[in-house]
């Protein structure tokens, strides 16, 4: 287990893909994050095993993961981050899809600083465009 509370781009990808599932499916199961992803099912193995000695996960028996207090808030965090960065390079311009790969590229990476920025920014030009 992890004691200096960092976590991986690919494991809060796998956070992020397990909350999606969960909103659209009600219930996660390895095999549909291994097809949500892209990835083999024995990656999504060896992942489930890291996050859930980490806390950020448990698995019942019949397979079905449930995200912990712990997990869900990264997952949130960067759920958040994916769909406020798509929206922002999408009111840029950019098209939709690659606004969202790009968001994807960029959630993990950005500052806490720069990402209330950008919301800040967005925030203030949504309010000039109303006025207008």
């Amino acid at each position: 287990m992890r004691t200096d509370n960092t976590i991986g781009k690919s494991a809060e990808d796998y956070l992020e893909s397990m909350l999606i599932l969960k909103e659209k499916n009600g219930y996660i199961r390895s095999v549909d994050i291994s097809e949500f992803l892209g990835v083999t099912k024995p990656s999504v193995s060896a992942a489930m095993k890291h996050l859930r000695e980490d806390g950020y996960i448990e698995m019942n028996r019949s397979g079905f993961i449930t995200i912990t207090e712990k997990g869900l808030a990264v997952a949130n965090k960067i759920y958040d981050r994916h769909k406020k960065l798509t929206d922002f390079f999408v009111a840029l311009g950019v098209s939709y899809d690659v606004a969202e790969s790009d968001a994807c590229k960029i959630e993990h990476d950005i500052s806490d600083e720069t990402f209330d920025a950008i919301c800040n920014h967005s925030k203030k030009y949504k309010k000039t465009k109303i006025k207008e």
